[in-house]
């Protein structure tokens, strides 16, 4: 079996890929359930991925505000 050393991420376009240094992660439509406040990255999979390496499925995060600055 032959085992790739690069990632998959790298083949994706950096377009498809963003990053946010300051942004807040909810849950709802409304604003009353935050999942997340600081860095963040969206995958191109749809996946947000914090820094703690946990990653929000995208059926739970609703949308991302970036905070001013962004």
């Amino acid at each position: 079996m032959v085992v790739s050393t690069t990632s998959l991420w790298d083949e994706f376009p950096d377009d498809s890929l963003r990053e946010y240094d300051d942004a807040v992660v909810y849950g709802d439509r409304d604003g009353d359930v935050v999942l997340h406040e600081g860095p963040a990255r969206v995958l191109p999979n749809g996946w947000v991925e914090l820094p703690s390496g946990r990653l929000v499925s995208p059926d739970a995060a609703h949308h991302i505000d970036p905070r001013p600055g962004e």
